[in-house]
């Protein structure tokens, strides 16, 4: 990407970072004051629960396209619950006002919102903002480094031994037997070889943590474009090497990914590599 062009998301960006996190503020003040679940269905049954969720998400999302929209008017809009086929070409955004909409619902702050500019099949802008973990926001731009609140950011080198792993699971892996076997057996190659493996809420949020040091590494097997876009571009940009789970780079289309400093990603793939 050109200086031009970089000039060009740079210029974007705050205004793409003011409307997220001004969403993010008001699905926050709509959260209770003391933090426990946001009124459950009865028996937190899963339509119930799903309902719930449309109350808080669907004016939140419309709020959230319409302001990018008119930020960048070239973009077209992608739903967040998009099949995860990014458009080959064009510029597009995609848009979650609530990646973590577990936490939120019960009363935990890992959730956050996010924006991201994706052009020609690849991420190019990046906003990742966590309300209510200290409103912490992460921003990049592709090829114009990466930031965690207005600081440049790095991951961090260590040894794999005393590296904290983070991991999920796709919305659909229940859906696809083999990235379901490859995530039960990878756990067990991953937790017997790092300190602690957690799952720490948002996928978004976890790769972003990733870029500053704040996790050793991030994995995830299944297709998962949506949730992740946002994070790679941050915690590339930061210097990370982000991949699939074979070492080739990442993309939207791949059924897997890992992201770690380049130190660490390469002795934390062969633990990713001999599942079968």
């Amino acid at each position: 990407m050109g200086d031009i062009e970089v000039r060009e998301l740079r210029t974007l960006l705050p205004a793409v970072e003011a409307a997220v996190r001004e969403v993010g503020a008001r699905l926050a003040e709509q959260r209770p004051a003391e933090q426990r679940p946001a009124e459950p269905c009865p028996e937190f049954g899963l339509a119930g629960a799903m309902a719930r969720f449309a109350a808080f998400d669907d004016p939140a999302a419309a709020e959230l396209r319409s302001r990018l929209g008119v930020l960048h008017q070239e973009a077209g809009l992608l739903e967040d619950e998009f099949d995860d086929a990014v458009p080959a070409e064009g510029e597009w955004w995609l848009c979650d006002a609530m990646d973590g909409a577990v936490q939120f619902l019960l009363g935990l702050p890992q959730w956050a919102v996010t924006a991201t500019l994706v052009r020609d099949g690849a991420p190019v802008l990046a906003v990742v903002h966590a309300p209510q973990l200290g409103a912490r926001t992460y921003r990049a731009v592709r090829g114009g480094g990466a930031e965690l609140d207005g600081r440049p950011i790095t991951p961090v080198e260590r040894e794999l031994a005393a590296a904290v792993a983070g991991t999920g699971q796709p919305p659909g892996v229940a859906a696809d037997p083999v990235a379901l076997r490859r995530a039960g057996a990878s756990l067990s190659a991953v937790a017997g070889a790092v300190l602690a493996v957690r799952n720490l809420g948002p996928t978004s949020l976890q790769v972003a943590q990733v870029g500053s040091g704040h996790l050793g590494l991030f994995w995830e097997f299944g297709a998962d474009a949506a949730n992740l876009l946002p994070g790679a571009l941050i915690a590339a940009e930061a210097g990370a090497t982000v991949t699939d789970a074979a070492g080739a780079p990442w993309t939207p289309a791949a059924d897997a990914f890992l992201a770690a400093a380049p130190g660490l990603h390469a002795r934390a793939l062969p633990l990713l590599t001999d599942l079968d």
